[in-house]
């Protein structure tokens, strides 16, 4: 099988950071989710299952099918509005909102509104919006030091070494040597794991439209703005582009409807874990990439099966060690973003509000900052452009993007692209 020949350390790696990175950022907001409608622990447990194989298989099959990295996530912000917003509604009532977002999500693909909505954005935004996303996880490696130091100046000198001589398995390498050191020093929390099989808990969903409008729509605006629209960004940034983005968000929300009734409350495009199963750290070659989707989406099924134990296994490994390695994984989409952004003179300034905005974590009108930094470069282009003649911007946005997912040479702006896809 073609899969097991492409398949490489580096690449499952690669899957299984994103997975790490995933689920301990952001378990705990699903939680506290679940238990704001009531959620009984095996609820909660069904919870875990409808996710990681919702999770799983929409991105392990189009990854297979369509031999690109394809990484599909759970709303992580639309977990923390259902955790506000959910008190005094019943979990009947919580799945009918799921239902009926889900049936939001696969109109926004099965339309192509959203796909149309992206390629008006241009390259310089898309990656500005993508740098900034993926930064902050950049930054948090290095504050991590606060409280880990010789954790953190160990895995960064393993990194910069292995990233000098050993470049493929720079960070499996440095991975291995965190743990090594961690567990030596007995801050592994093994107490924590739990091996028992999940069983999913069917919920008879009840629809009304309190919470319709209280729970629905705001979680389906976050879940786009904030999730697939970095999400896109992240695809098309890292080289992607013929990747279908309309089928790749109905996909998203018809695994959603089907499993909404179990608990997968919105599924949508990753960034921040696409970013790394996307990059060169999964492999040099772009066309071997889809295996750390694979092997992400494999992990993700096992999750669903064994939620707890698994749940509890990843978020063993103290909160230090999972940001450093974020951030490490991270560097080389940070820069290329970065670079992609400044590289024109004339979208440079809006491209640097988009990604200064985006870095903020502002929240405004419980929409986060993705979404608002989108809206501030566009902005700052349309007051600097309207009305001048400009020879750039004919290209679709990722179209001078190189088979390699690097920025090609400056030969013309891309004026349109496309978190989705974090975690």
């Amino acid at each position: 099988m073609r899969f097991f020949k492409d398949l490489s350390l580096s690449a499952f790696t690669a899957g299984f950071v994103a997975v790490l990175v995933g689920f301990t950022s952001s378990v705990a907001i699903v939680f506290q989710a679940a238990q704001a409608f009531g959620a009984t622990p095996e609820m909660a447990a069904s919870w875990m299952w409808a996710l990681g194989i919702g999770m799983g298989l929409a991105s392990a099959l189009p990854s297979l099918w369509w031999k690109k990295p394809v990484m599909i996530a759970w709303s992580t912000p639309g977990a923390a509005v259902l955790a506000v917003a959910g008190m005094g509604y019943g979990m009947g009532e919580a799945v009918g909102a799921f239902i009926v977002c889900a049936v939001l999500i696969v109109l926004a693909g099965a339309t192509g509104w959203f796909e149309r909505v992206m390629n008006k954005i241009p390259m310089a935004i898309a990656s500005a919006l993508l740098a900034g996303v993926l930064a902050r996880f950049g930054l948090s490696a290095f504050i991590a030091a606060q409280t880990a130091l010789p954790l953190v100046l160990l895995m960064l000198g393993t990194y910069l070494v292995t990233k000098r001589l050993l470049p493929r398995y720079a960070v499996p390498l440095t991975l291995l040597v965190a743990i090594v050191f961690v567990a030596v020093r007995g801050q592994l929390a093994w107490s924590s794991v739990h091996f028992t099989f999940t069983w999913p808990v069917f919920t008879m969903p009840v629809f009304s439209w309190q919470a319709i409008v209280s729970l629905s729509l705001p979680l389906f605006v976050v879940t786009m703005a904030s999730q697939n629209l970095p999400g896109v960004a992240a695809i098309r940034a890292s080289g992607y582009s013929d990747l279908p983005v309309s089928k790749l968000i109905t996909i998203s929300g018809l695994a959603t409807l089907v499993l909404a009734p179990f608990g997968a409350f919105a599924l949508n495009l990753s960034a921040i874990t696409a970013a790394m199963c996307m990059g060169r750290e999964a492999h040099e070659d772009p066309a071997r990439r889809y295996t750390a989707a694979v092997s992400c989406g494999a992990i993700y099924v096992v999750i669903g099966l064994f939620g707890a134990a698994v749940t509890g296994l990843l978020t063993a490994f103290p909160k230090e060690l999972v940001a450093c390695i974020a951030g490490l994984a991270l560097l080389g989409t940070i820069g290329g973003g970065l670079a992609a952004a400044v590289r024109d003179e004339p979208h440079r300034e809006a491209a640097l509000i988009t990604f200064l905005v985006t870095l903020s974590g502002v929240t405004l009108a419980g929409i986060g900052s993705a979404f608002w930094g989108v809206v501030a470069g566009a902005v700052a282009l349309a007051v600097q452009q309207i009305g001048r003649a400009s020879p750039t911007e004919k290209a679709p946005a990722g179209k001078d993007i190189a088979a390699s997912g690097n920025i090609a040479p400056d030969t013309s702006v891309a004026a349109a692209p496309g978190a989705g896809k974090n975690a």
